[in-house]
């Protein structure tokens, strides 16, 4: 099992910030750019990967309760990850994002690993901007 994680501050609410991050109809705005979520019956979603060309049968739950989201594979074991968000005072939080590969053959590696999380918390960091500064939008 290869696992990663990765965290950004950002400057806005908790809970703005795990909202936007839950919005299901919004992941693709954060989302790696080469994943595509598509919701069927919650929890469920089927997930398409570009790289692969494939679509992964997968489960995604929010727990808003503890500001977190959890995902993974949900016909194989081969991959899970959540999104968990923490205040840290001073109106910003801080967003961690952990994955976990348990089929080798997934995981597409460290450097491509970071290089994705570290757009995906940027691009929700903008949403997240967006939100606070236009709270109409």
């Amino acid at each position: 099992m290869t696992e990663y994680e990765w965290s950004r501050t950002m400057p806005a609410q908790p809970e703005q910030v795990f909202d936007q991050a839950a919005n299901i109809g919004r992941l693709d705005a954060w989302l790696p750019v080469a994943l595509h979520v598509e919701p069927e019956d919650p929890p469920a979603v089927t997930v398409h990967e570009d790289r692969s060309g494939h679509d992964m049968a997968a489960l995604l739950r929010a727990r808003p309760e503890q500001m977190r989201l959890e995902w993974g594979t949900r016909e194989q074991d081969s991959y899970t990850g959540w999104l968990q968000v923490s205040g840290i005072g001073s109106g910003a939080s801080e967003v961690t994002v952990h994955l976990s590969f348990f089929d080798p053959g997934h995981d597409p590696g460290e450097e491509a690993v970071f290089d994705a999380l570290d757009g995906s918390l940027r691009r929700l960091e903008k949403q997240v901007r967006m939100r606070v500064d236009h709270p109409g939008g």
